[in-house]
């Protein structure tokens, strides 16, 4: 072909290679958003207050991997000088060990070594002081709840209007029970027990049991909450104060918001830190 007639070509050459590009991009873009439509959005919301105490014990964090999405919060032991470095070193390390995950079944494992991690940290951070927290942990991931528990900071699901228990509290008023239940005891001295709200598990000591862990992956409904929270929440709101807020078509953080601001109005004179994390499944 001689130079003129590619000339005259180079025009036609042109506009049939960027109809192609944008053929190209179309697709692509068509794949985006069948991807973003596919994969359940998780919505974040959190608040906190230091309610009536001299310091916050309680720590969270929240984190958006390829892996889903980790929230973990920690209530340290007020009545132990390490409480703060605690909770902080347990959540700091579960967000770490989470970010180690090369895949998505490593999670069953993930729980149990990012709790031995944790106690281990905290142990090295005090150096022999006392402290201690309690932790929950949820990973949300392709609309599935995976979670772990130590102490008796809880995990619920809303959803169309009830509360869905998720852990368990880890205080001696559940081992009294049980023991009630064998005959050990009676029920009086289930429930009368001065020491029935002590916590028998937690991080930061030499004698930590195994953390609880879900069996099974809990599968999300479109709108359900996970809600996470210390106990300076669920001591002072009553299910049916959480309800009416969580009910609300508002946002997770406004919500969040709107528990801690309940809180702060009733203005306990013991008020302790309370923490809570929302974390929300749409579309």
């Amino acid at each position: 072909m001689s130079m003129p007639e590619q000339h005259e070509w180079l025009p036609y050459v042109i506009v049939w290679a960027c109809a192609c590009a944008l053929v190209v991009l179309f697709r692509i873009r068509r794949g985006l958003l069948h991807q973003d439509n596919a994969v359940p959005r998780i919505e974040i919301g959190n608040g906190q207050t230091i309610g009536a105490r001299e310091e916050q014990d309680d720590y969270f964090s929240t984190f958006v991997s390829p892996h889903g999405t980790i929230a973990v919060l920690a209530d340290g032991i007020s009545g132990l000088s390490g409480g703060r470095a605690a909770s902080t070193a347990a959540v700091t390390t579960f967000v770490k060990q989470f970010l180690k995950l090369e895949h998505i079944r490593e999670l069953p494992e993930f729980f149990t070594t990012a709790a031995a991690a944790s106690n281990a940290e905290i142990m090295h951070t005090l150096k022999g002081a006392q402290g201690g927290t309690t932790l929950v942990a949820v990973v949300v991931e392709d609309g599935n709840l995976h979670w772990g528990a130590v102490g008796d900071s809880l995990i619920k699901i809303f959803r169309n209007g009830d509360f869905i228990d998720v852990n368990q509290k880890h205080i001696l008023e559940s081992v009294l029970e049980e023991r009630f239940v064998s005959g050990e005891i009676t029920r009086d001295e289930a429930l009368d027990s001065p020491m029935k709200n002590h916590l028998v598990n937690y991080l930061g000591y030499e004698g930590f049991k195994n953390i609880e862990i879900g069996t099974e992956p809990v599968r999300l409904q479109k709108r359900d909450k996970v809600i996470l929270c210390s106990d300076g929440v669920y001591n002072t709101l009553t299910e049916v104060e959480l309800e009416d807020i969580l009910s609300k078509p508002i946002s997770a953080y406004d919500a969040a918001q709107e528990i801690i601001e309940a809180i702060e109005r009733k203005q306990l004179t013991h008020q302790d830190n309370a923490t809570v994390v929302i974390l929300e499944k749409g579309w």
